[in-house]
């Protein structure tokens, strides 16, 4: 199977093109770029509007991005409670309020808002856990809804 970049190649060639045309970029992951976003606001140490973002994503190597796409995640950000704006002149400037661990927490919301069966998504990935994962989720929890841990007589409630 030819590559990407050999079509292309074969295809400028023969329309008669002098000069090669890059081939598309790598597909992000899912939240891989509202990550990066976070980061440079986090790493700020104040607000930034949209251009100063996207001037820092492309200083960092973050491959061409158009202004409208910065636009739509610093807004999604917003909307999430995870960067707070205010304005500056015509346009707003962002401060990161979260950070990851929020940012995955909202993911997972999403994920278990769109399931029917919500108890059997919890149990299953409950059922995922490991030991040490498992104690920091009772920790959280607290006593009294933590319930009984491994190794705990039947009915001790803990």
């Amino acid at each position: 199977m030819a590559s990407r970049t050999g079509r292309l190649e074969r295809r400028q060639r023969r329309q008669g093109a002098t000069r090669p045309v890059a081939a598309a970029a790598p597909r992000r992951r899912a939240g891989e770029l509202s990550g990066l976003v976070l980061d440079i606001l986090r790493q700020a140490g104040g607000p930034l509007t949209p251009g100063e973002v996207l001037d820092r994503l492309r200083e960092s190597g973050a491959g061409p991005l158009a202004y409208t796409t910065v636009v739509t995640i610093l807004s999604r950000l917003h909307a999430q409670g995870i960067a707070d704006r205010s304005r500056a002149g015509r346009a707003y400037a962002y401060l990161a309020e979260g950070g990851h661990a929020q940012l995955a927490a909202q993911r997972m919301r999403r994920l278990l808002d769109a399931q029917d069966d919500r108890a059997g998504v919890l149990a299953s990935f409950i059922d995922g856990l490991s030991g040490r994962d498992e104690r920091v989720l009772r920790e959280l929890l607290g006593p009294d809804l933590a319930g009984p841990q491994a190794g705990d007589p039947p009915g001790s409630g803990r």
